[in-house]
């Protein structure tokens, strides 16, 4: 209590809100395995040039600064070879097989989902490409963000009120509305989305490795902390 009759109430308030994803993420390895390091890595380097010509020709470009909202970028953003080995037996040691494997780690981010079906048959007609999963995003400027937040505030709003309501008063004014963890000095967690993926295998995938790329609606999640001045509190009679 501050002053007679009057209590300031802290609350926090969450609101979720279901919408349609922005852009999918999709990443996968190309895998090649060959007699020498320089066979593998040149497979490994010709699947990437058929893939992404084959990308291309859907409208797509690589990823770079300029092309982040592109409708469909690409990225082969790292790579690795290994020698291949077996556990022998009889001398407990790994040895060599004599085949070496090389992978090119890719990455397609595809924003526009009218074209799902033909990225998806892309993707599958590259047997050396394993996607192992597909993921779904809500960017930061959706349309659909200020209505979560308001509909927080709107919480916590009611969430002083039955407070107050429950002191015998009511809610005079708002103090403070923050993010959470702001109030009491802590990391901000107030907003965010909770990705939902779907995992590279569907039940009617006609070949292992296929994509999944149905979209999934995202679940945009904000959380506030707010302070209300009261007016007319009493403590209950017990």
């Amino acid at each position: 209590m501050n002053d007679a009759g009057s209590a300031l109430l802290s609350v926090r308030a969450e609101a979720r809100q279901l919408v349609a994803p922005d852009y999918a993420v999709v990443d996968g390895l190309i895998e090649h395995t060959a007699g020498s390091k320089v066979e593998a890595v040149r497979l490994a380097a010709s699947s990437v040039d058929r893939l992404t010509t084959d990308l291309a020709a859907l409208g797509g470009v690589p990823f770079e600064e300029s092309a982040q909202r592109r409708r469909l970028t690409w990225s082969a953003y790292s790579s690795a070879t290994r020698e291949e080995r077996y556990h022998d037996k009889q001398t407990g040691l790994l040895e060599r097989t004599g085949q070496v494997t090389a992978t090119v780690a890719l990455r397609v981010i595809l924003r526009d989902l009218d074209t799902l079906d033909a990225v998806s048959g892309v993707l599958a007609a590259h047997q050396s490409l394993n996607v192992h999963a597909v993921t779904w995003h809500v960017d930061w400027d959706n349309p659909a963000w200020p209505q979560v937040r308001a509909a927080a505030i709107h919480a916590a709003a009611g969430k002083a009120r039955d407070y107050a309501a429950a002191l015998g008063g009511t809610v005079h004014h708002v103090e403070h509305v923050a993010d959470a963890g702001l109030l009491g000095g802590g990391d901000a967690v107030a907003y965010q989305p909770v990705h939902m993926t779907a995992r590279a295998m569907s039940a009617g995938a006609e070949a292992p490795g296929t994509p999944e790329l149905n979209p999934v609606p995202q679940e945009l999640i904000a959380t506030i902390e707010a302070r209300f001045r009261t007016a007319g509190v009493s403590l209950p009679v017990t």
